[in-house]
């Protein structure tokens, strides 16, 4: 189950469906997404991602590739992520009590400020 994403910050798919402002476009582009396509990228509300959000997971992130990942990154030019793209990063994002991108469990704390992988 996903979380809660402000309503303003989508859009209507369809008569039952609503999808994240800019994801829906021929380029898509999320409202919530904060980069500099290459050098960093972030989520900004990645403890309240939609569940489409969090079931794609970056490659290698949690030690294996992902294949919808990696053809996001390759239609945006960028090589995919690599086991090596992850060294110093020591747990994915909102780990503070074991349960991975859980922000319910984690006593509502936001989580650290990672580095991103570097673009290859």
């Amino acid at each position: 189950m996903g979380g809660q994403v402000a309503p303003e910050l989508t859009e209507p798919l369809r008569r039952h469906e609503r999808v994240m402002k800019g994801t829906s476009q021929a380029s898509p582009r999320c409202v919530a997404l904060d980069a500099d396509i290459g050098v960093r990228s972030r989520c900004t509300i990645h403890p309240q991602r939609p569940s489409v959000c969090r079931d794609v997971p970056a490659s290698w992130e949690f030690g294996a590739a992902s294949p919808q990942c990696d053809k996001a990154r390759i239609a945006h030019g960028l090589a995919p992520l690599t086991p090596a793209d992850w060294h110093g990063i020591e747990a994915p994002a909102n780990d503070d009590d074991g349960h991975p991108d859980d922000n319910p469990n984690d006593g509502g704390h936001t989580p650290p400020a990672l580095p991103p992988p570097i673009a290859a």
